[in-house]
Formats: structure tokens, C-alpha cells, sequence
């Protein structure tokens, strides 16, 4: 559809406020007009979307949330929504800019410079970051969708529609899907779930075509660019230079591996340094030169359509008002004219010869990277001071010097204090304390605990602080930050030794006290074990106990002690073989060896040690 099959429109009132004044294009879903709002006395764009969309319930009720959705979002680059209505037909009132789009820019012929390219993707991405922070998803990143106002700043459009629509399942007059397929990501094409990374991978493209013309994976029909798209990585033209390592991470075929959009404008940030200063963006218009004449004839004198001045009548034919004033004041206005024109020529020599001068901005709380920038397109060199301050982020700036407000002449420096973030805290001591103590000394300077590690150690007691994660000669730490602890299980559990071969006490006492027990010697007669052997171990040798556990050394006392055997009446080699088998010792027979046992010394039954002399007793003769 032509500008001129979008002329019949001109004079229509939208929602009884809102007069058509001039077309400024049309697309597959909609058309769209420069509008006068008659209540406010503003121009605006008014987007008027397709007929076939007026009955579709669906889509009316999904584009009325989108479109509430879509005005909430207040950003510098993202195009304000102020209006939107059913007026026969859906519409939506959105801000004026006059300065074209991306779209009529690349029709004209005319790429951008890298320079340029890198400003577009700046704003462009910034806007994103903002929606996208918002759980606003465009969906349909394309060159007519990124529009210019006064002093070339951009601004996204249509925000919200491309959901409407493809909720409504609106189809382009080829059939194909909403949404532009030349700047389509991966997961569009494998029919996926569109999230931000969509947006970041369309932006890419964007960049590409503005510096290069080229857009990669056009094939001749939508399916063949669509499965191009989905199966091989985007690979930068070279012309985008310094730029090729951001365009191919946001190009790349796995969501999941593409920056968020304010990481794109990082990256992109990083190669500023490699590009020279951007020339103004060479802008279209967003009118052809008839209908912006015919605007302007609207609207001239400051005549809104609709408005009281509107309405007054033409003077009839012949009539006389003003007639005595145009025949009577020509000198007058000749005069007056020369003298402003001299006035005008001698203003502007004299603002030639001034130096460029501009107020600098509040930058309080903005990142270091968009301050960075907009410094920079203002003409001044920057200086980065790093500070720390109480109750600020990391990466943003502080203040300025001169002070934001300050007239400075472009070409001279202004520094900005970018917070390293709040005054450090010093790290207490913490080795050597227990945990709990630890925990505690750590809160009361705002630090935290971070991982515990416990682990036995035979030098440090139990719950006692043994290590602490820091860097060797770290002493200050941000507030908030956490700190891991490496804290003492105590001594390790520990298996009893065997007892030594030797079965020597002061031996047997020594390999216990290296195994970390506590030996106690005590005593036991033993039929086996020759006193002062050691007998044994208790608990047991192979017993898993703690450290200091004490062991009992048994050591033996030889068989105990016992009775004498009764062996009167006995033979004597009898009476002796009893006493030795009982552990006696005989030492001597008095009387006749022939004769029968009589007595014993010490006597029978009287208790006596192991190895006793025991001597026999018989008679003197037979």
C-alpha cells in the first residue's frame, strides 16, 4: 500500500480526540498516521491496525494487555505509548518522532558507520535491558521497529503488538508468521519458547545490516531462511570491525550462550575504544516531503485541528478586515525584517565564535559504562576516580567534578568517583577461637560466615577455628562479604596397638603413649605369663577409641598362690611328683626315703606362692 492509498484516511477522528493529519506508512498488520490529539494539542503517531483484526476477540483482548503493558514502560529508549482505543478499528497512540526509522535510513541507500552502528546498538540495547527487566519480550527487533527522534536519539516501537498478534494467530499476507523472518532467531525457527535472547540475537542482526547491508541466511523463501537460521552460527560481516566478537556471542545458535542485553551493551562498550567519534546518524524523516507539507499546512501558525481557530470562518469574497493593515504597514514589516535579519547575522557570528558549552548531567547512581558514554557524546574527556562510599553499588558513579549542573566547554575533562563499593571492614581474628565466638565476631563487623570445613587435627582443640579462607595478607573485606572457616573436629579416633612381642612393660607403655592413650598399668597372675610380662592390653589391642582414652597395661604376677598338697602316706617320689605338677618346689627329704610320707613343710592345706620350697617328712626307721 502507497502513502497515497493512505490519503483517504486524512481528516478522521480516532476516539473522538485523535485527527488524522498526514500517512507515514503502512505494513502487513497496520497503517500508520501523523495525528493531532485535539485535548492536549499534541502531534502523535497513531497506529491503525488491519480490519480483519476489528471482530478477532482474541487478539482485542491480548492487545488491550499488551498495550497497557507496553505504556507502563518509561525509558529514553523505548517509544512512549499514551493512548490506545477501538474506534471501529483497533489503534494505538503512541509519541511522535520525527526523524524516521533505522528501516527508511537502510531504503535510502545510505549504511552506517561502524561508528554509528555502535550507537544504535548502544541505545537499542539499553532499551531491551529495560523491558526485559520489566518481563517485556519484543519479539520482532527489525529496522522499521527502531525509530529516531530530535537529536537522533532512538527509540524501540511495538512493543507487546508482535504478541498480540501472534496470539491472534495473524498471519502476513504471504502466510508466513508475525514477526519479521529475515531477523528471526534459532529457537523462532525450531517453533521454541521466544525469550530475551530472541530480542539480543534480532538486535545482532540489526547491527549488521545497518553497517554491512547484508543480512546472513536470506534465502528466497521464508522456510529456507528459517531452517538456514536454525542450523549454522551467524558469523559477523568484517566491516562491523572491532565489533565482531559481540555480534557473534549475541549470534549465537544456543539461547542459553548469548549475553543479556545489558551484557550486549557491555561488549559492544569494550570496542568503543577501538572506533573514532561517530558522525551525526544521517536521518530520513518520518515523512515524504508533500505529506510533511501538508502537516505543516495543518498545524501552521500553531492551529490545531479541532481547535477554536480551526473553526472560524474564511472572510467572505471581497471583504475588507485586514485589507487597511496589509496596504498600510509594508515598509513597517520591510523594516522590521532587515533589522531582524541583521540581528540574526550578527547573533550567529557571534555564537560561531563561542566555544561549545554544555550543563553536566546528574550521573549519581549511573553505571560507570553509561556514564561513560554519555560524557562522551557531549564532548568532554573522562577521568575514572575509584572511591569507596558508605551506602553505595559497586560500578556506579558517586559524583562528579565539576559538580553535575556545571556549564563546561567540550574538550575538557570531567572526572567521575565510581564506587568500588562501601568502606571496608577489617577481618577480626578468628584463628584460634571457637566457632561460635567466630560466628559472632564476624556479624559484629557486618562480615559472614561463609563454608565450614571440619576436619580432625591432633594440635587444635575441638571447635576451635583452625583456618580461615582469605587471600594471604587480606585484612579488609567489603561489608557483606563471607568468609570460610576451616574449624577442628578434634584429634582423629585412634585403633589400640598390639602389644609389643617383647611383652616388656616399660616397651608396651612407650608404643601406647606415641598411639596418643593414656597407659595404666595394673596386675594379674597368669599360669602362662612370667611375672612382670605384660598379659595384655584393655580395651583390647584393634578397639577404636579417642585420643587420651586410657589403656589399662596388664602385666602379670605369675600363677597365683595355692595350697599345699596333702601327700601323707604317699611314697615319696609320689608325694613329690603331686607338689611339682602344683607348682611347689621339693627341696628335701628328712627320714628314710623308703618310708611313707609323714608330714610336709610347710603343712598340707596352708596356702603358699607359686614355686615354693616344700620339704617331706617320714619316718626315721622302719
Amino acid at each position: 500500500m502507497t502513502i497515497g492509498d493512505l490519503d483517504g484516511e486524512i481528516g478522521r477522528v480516532l476516539g473522538g480526540r485523535y485527527r488524522i493529519v498526514a500517512p507515514i506508512g503502512s505494513g502487513a498488520s497496520a497503517r500508520v498516521f501523523l495525528a493531532d490529539d485535539v485535548t492536549l494539542r499534541r502531534r502523535v503517531a497513531v497506529k491503525i491496525l488491519h480490519d480483519a483484526l476489528a471482530g478477532d476477540d482474541t487478539f482485542l483482548r491480548r492487545f488491550r494487555a499488551e498495550a497497557h503493558s507496553a505504556a507502563s514502560l518509561n525509558h529514553p529508549h523505548v517509544l512512549g505509548v499514551y493512548d490506545w482505543g477501538h474506534d471501529d478499528v483497533p489503534y494505538l497512540v503512541t509519541e511522535y518522532l520525527a526523524g524516521g526509522s533505522l528501516s527508511s535510513i537502510l531504503t535510502s541507500g545510505t549504511l552506517l558507520t561502524p561508528s554509528q552502528g555502535l550507537l544504535v546498538g548502544l541505545e537499542a540495547g539499553r532499551g531491551l535491558e529495560y523491558a526485559h527487566q520489566q518481563g517485556l519480550v519484543h519479539r520482532d527487533i527489525k529496522p522499521a521497529n527502531l525509530l529516531f527522534g530530535e537529536g537522533s536519539r532512538l527509540r524501540i516501537a511495538d512493543f507487546g503488538l508482535a504478541r498480540a498478534l501472534a496470539e491472534a494467530g495473524w498471519t502476513e499476507p504471504d502466510s508466513s508468521m508475525v514477526g519479521t523472518v529475515r531477523y528471526a532467531a534459532p529457537e523462532q525457527a525450531r517453533g521454541e519458547r521466544v525469550g530475551p535472547p530472541a530480542d539480543v540475537y534480532a538486535l545482532a542482526l540489526v547491527i549488521n545490516e545497518a553497517i554491512s547491508g547484508e543480512v546472513p541466511f536470506v534465502s528466497d523463501t521464508a522456510v529456507a531462511t528459517l531452517m538456514a537460521r536454525a542450523e549454522t552460527p551467524f558469523e559477523p560481516h568484517l566491516d562491523t570491525g572491532p565489533m565482531q566478537g559481540a555480534l557473534r556471542r549475541a549470534g549465537s545458535l544456543r539461547p542459553e550462550d548469548r549475553p543479556s542485553a545489558g551484557e550486549f551493551v557491555s561488549l559492544l562498550m569494550q570496542s568503543a575504544s577501538s572506533l573514532s567519534r561517530p558522525d551525526p546518524i544521517p536521518l530520513v524523516g518520518a515523512l515524504d516531503p508533500d505529506s510533511a507539507r501538508a502537516a505543516n499546512d495543518a498545524t501552521r501558525l500553531g492551529a490545531v485541528p479541532g481547535s477554536e481557530s480551526d473553526d472560524s470562518p474564511p472572510p467572505a469574497k471581497g471583504s475588507s478586515r485586514g485589507q487597511g493593515r496589509r496596504h498600510r504597514w509594508p515598509w513597517m514589516v520591510a523594516a522590521v525584517l532587515l533589522v531582524a535579519l541583521a540581528a540574526a547575522g550578527g547573533t550567529a557570528a557571534w555564537l560561531a565564535s563561542q566555544p561549545v558549552t554544555h550543563p553536566i548531567p546528574d550521573l549519581a547512581g549511573v553505571g560507570e559504562a553509561g556514564a561513560a558514554v554519555q560524557i562522551d557524546e557531549l564532548g568532554w574527556l573522562l577521568e575514572v576516580v575509584d572511591v569507596r562510599e558508605e551506602g553505595t553499588i559497586e560500578g556506579e558513579v558517586v559524583s562528579t567534578e565539576p559538580v553535575a549542573g556545571t556549564t563546561l566547554e567540550e574538550g575538557e575533562t570531567v572526572t567521575i568517583y565510581v564506587s568500588l563499593g562501601e568502606e571496608l571492614v577489617v577481618v577480626p581474628t578468628l584463628i584460634g577461637v571457637s566457632f561460635d565466638e567466630a560466628a559472632d565476631r564476624l556479624e559484629s563487623v557486618g562480615l559472614e560466615v561463609g563454608q565450614v570445613i571440619r576436619e580432625h587435627s591432633e594440635t587444635v582443640p575441638f571447635d576451635q577455628v583452625i583456618e580461615v579462607g582469605l587471600a594471604a595478607g587480606v585484612t579488609e573485606l567489603d561489608p557483606g562479604t563471607s568468609i570460610g572457616l576451616l574449624v577442628s573436629d578434634g584429634p582423629a579416633r585412634r585403633f589400640v596397638p598390639d602389644v609389643p612381642v617383647s611383652l616388656d612393660v616399660a616397651e608396651a607403655t612407650d608404643v601406647l603413649l606415641q598411639a596418643g592413650f593414656s597407659p595404666v598399668e595394673s596386675h594379674r597372675n597368669s599360669e602362662s605369663v612370667p611375672a612382670g610380662r605384660v598379659i595384655d592390653f584393655l580395651p583390647s589391642p584393634g578397639a577404636l577409641e579417642d585420643r587420651g582414652t586410657t589403656v589399662e597395661v596388664i602385666v602379670s604376677d605369675g600363677p597365683a598362690p595355692r595350697p599345699i598338697p596333702n601327700v601323707i602316706g604317699l611314697d615319696v617320689s609320689e608325694a613329690t611328683e603331686i607338689l611339682q605338677a602344683d607348682g611347689f618346689v621339693v627341696t628335701g627329704v628328712q627320714g628314710n626315703v623308703a618310708l611313707p610320707v609323714l608330714a610336709t613343710d610347710p603343712p598340707a592345706d596352708e596356702v603358699h606362692a607359686f614355686g615354693t620350697a616344700v620339704v617331706i617328712a617320714t619316718q626315721l626307721t622302719g
